[in-house]
């Protein structure tokens, strides 16, 4: 794993005004699990920035990991420059997002996301999303 955007003292990437080692920091420490799909949402975007495939690995669940690649998640978040998430809605076990970022030519995009979550043996994890 990738660890040098790790941002100690600075504002978390999930747009919740706190710190980041207060924040998602937490979570992709190991120090604490999601105790919502919505907290689990915000630390997934977060190992986005920070370039932490193996959280996004470890919060997705067990029976879907097959459909994802280490080195191909990690290549994603490495090429793109994540600006901002902005939260759309939320259930118990959903949440509706947008992720803005920077493409590797420096163009804005926007990722949409519909995403469930699952939650299983007092963990959250990564379900599924439909996507636009």
């Amino acid at each position: 794993m990738e660890k040098n955007l790790l941002m100690e003292n600075n504002k978390c990437f999930c747009d919740t005004g706190l710190l980041f080692e207060n924040c998602c920091g937490l979570y992709l420490n190991g120090s604490q699990k999601a105790s919502s799909a919505l907290s689990l949402m915000r630390s997934r975007y977060s190992a986005y920035a920070t370039h932490n495939a193996d959280y996004l690995m470890e919060t997705t669940y067990v029976s879907e990991r097959k459909y994802y690649s280490k080195p191909e998640i990690l290549k994603w978040a490495v090429s793109n420059k994540w600006q901002k998430l902005e939260i759309l809605s939320f259930t118990e076990n959903t949440v509706e997002f947008k992720a803005y970022f920077l493409d590797s030519n420096n163009k804005p995009q926007t990722h949409y996301e519909f995403s469930t979550f699952k939650f299983e043996n007092g963990a959250w994890y990564y379900l599924d999303g439909k996507f636009e």
